[in-house]
Formats: C-alpha cells, sequence, structure tokens
C-alpha cells in the first residue's frame, strides 16, 4: 500500500462520519438553505487563503521572477487556481467560486452583509486576525477559520496541501446537490445559481482537482514518513472542524 493510500485509508471514517452527516437531510426548506449559507459562505470564503497559501509558497509570485523547483506541484497547484479563481459563471462571465456562492446567496435570499463587512475590513486592514474580531460571527464558525488560518501559518506546504484535499470543499456530497434541486422543483426557491457552483464544484473536483491535489501531496511527502504523519494529523483535524461546523449548523437549523 503506497503512503497516500494509507493516509486515505485512516481518514476513511472521519471522512465517512462527515459525508454522512445528518445536516444534508435537514435542509427541506429555504429558510433552513439560507440558515446553511449564511455560516457556510465562510469556509467557502477561507477555503481560498489556503490554495493562494499553496500557491505563494509553491510558484513565484515576487519580482523579480525566478524559477521554482517545485515544478509539478506549482503546475498542478496553478492550475487549481485557475479555475477557483477565474471559473466562469452561467452567462459565461469570469467569477471566483466565492463570488458565484454569493451570487447564489443573493439568489435565494440569504443575507451577505457579514461576510462582505468582512471582506471590507479585510481590505482596510490586510489581516484576517483584525478583521474577524471586528465582525460579529457564531465562535464555531470563527473557530473554523482560526484553524485554517493556523495551518497556514504552519508553513508547512505538505500540511496545508493535505488539509486543502481532504478537509474542504471535495466533501460536498452529490445529495446535497439533490436536496437542492428538489426544493427548486417546488417553486420555493430560484437555486439556478446555487445548483451551478455544487455541480461545477463536483465535476471539478471529482475530474481534476482530486487527483492533481493527490498528486502534489505525493511529491510534497515524498518518502519522508514525518511529513506523511503530519499529513494525516492535520487532515483529520480539518475533517473534524468541518464536522462542528456541521454540528453547530445543523442544531442552529434543527
Amino acid at each position: 500500500m503506497s503512503y497516500i493510500q494509507l493516509l486515505e485509508k485512516n481518514l476513511s471514517i472521519t471522512r465517512k462520519s462527515l459525508i454522512n452527516h445528518k445536516l444534508y437531510s435537514k435542509l427541506d426548506s429555504k429558510q433552513k438553505l439560507i440558515d446553511f449559507m449564511e455560516s457556510h459562505v465562510f469556509a467557502v470564503w477561507d477555503f481560498m487563503s489556503l490554495i493562494k497559501a499553496l500557491q505563494k509558497n509553491l510558484t513565484c509570485t515576487d519580482i523579480p521572477w525566478i524559477p521554482n523547483e517545485n515544478r509539478l506541484a506549482g503546475r498542478l497547484v496553478n492550475e487549481i487556481v485557475l479555475a477557483e479563481e477565474s471559473d466562469v459563471d452561467l452567462n459565461g462571465d469570469p467569477k471566483s467560486h466565492f463570488e458565484l456562492y454569493l451570487e447564489s446567496m443573493i439568489q435565494i435570499g440569504a443575507s451577505t452583509k457579514k461576510i462582505e463587512d468582512f471582506i471590507s475590513e479585510i481590505k482596510n486592514s490586510k489581516s484576517y486576525t483584525k478583521s474577524v474580531e471586528k465582525i460579529n460571527i457564531n465562535p464555531i464558525v470563527k473557530e473554523f477559520m482560526d484553524f485554517t488560518f493556523n495551518i497556514i501559518d504552519t508553513n508547512k506546504n505538505h500540511v496545508i496541501a493535505s488539509v486543502f484535499t481532504f478537509g474542504r470543499e471535495d466533501l460536498i456530497p452529490d445529495m446535497f446537490v439533490e436536496i437542492v434541486k428538489k426544493l427548486s422543483i417546488n417553486d420555493e426557491i430560484k437555486a439556478d445559481n446555487l445548483i451551478y457552483y455544487l455541480e461545477r464544484h463536483i465535476e471539478i473536483d471529482a475530474d481534476e482537482h482530486g487527483p492533481m491535489a493527490l498528486k502534489m501531496i505525493e511529491e510534497l511527502c515524498g518518502k519522508d514518513k514525518e511529513k506523511w504523519k503530519e499529513a494525516e494529523i492535520a487532515s483529520k483535524k480539518g475533517l473534524e472542524m468541518r464536522i462542528k461546523l456541521w454540528d453547530y449548523i445543523e442544531n442552529k437549523i434543527s
């Protein structure tokens, strides 16, 4: 069994708990979906800082430019960033997945005020820590983002890449898409943008980003057993943090 196969095996139980979380079955109304999105949007946002941290470390974003030795990982992360930061919407216009999510929220009537206030603070202070203290968000949501930025602060590429790969957006199951589709059929909500966002994520993650990310981890960890262990610990913690976030949202909408 390869290192990456062993890592996936060791994470399988925790990952299964997340994919089978009871939250999904409780998203049976427009208001519950709105409540979900108003919390989840912060996880959509901080996801981008994970991938941008990898791009900063694994490619050259400085001027003057110099070659980076992480050739394969650099190529993979650039391709992932291209889709996440500059995908296209239903009209074919370039947009980040975060912006697609905001449009989805607006379309179904969810409030974007807190996340937009947060982004405004980020633009002014250039600091996550200062900005998050100035907005009124639930402590569980803040704890989730704090974990993300603590991972980034390790500056360990194999750890950041592992949390990015195993603890994040590839975990939106197909059943979530089906729930949204069923709600929209009943004319309760108009959710074209959300359905597109979810289906786009599932398509890209399964066919492109997932395999790319696994190759990236293999390159970054190599045959270093300590790095593989650190990757496993961080990935499991990332999954547990998502479960904790899901638990909070489930309790909120119940």
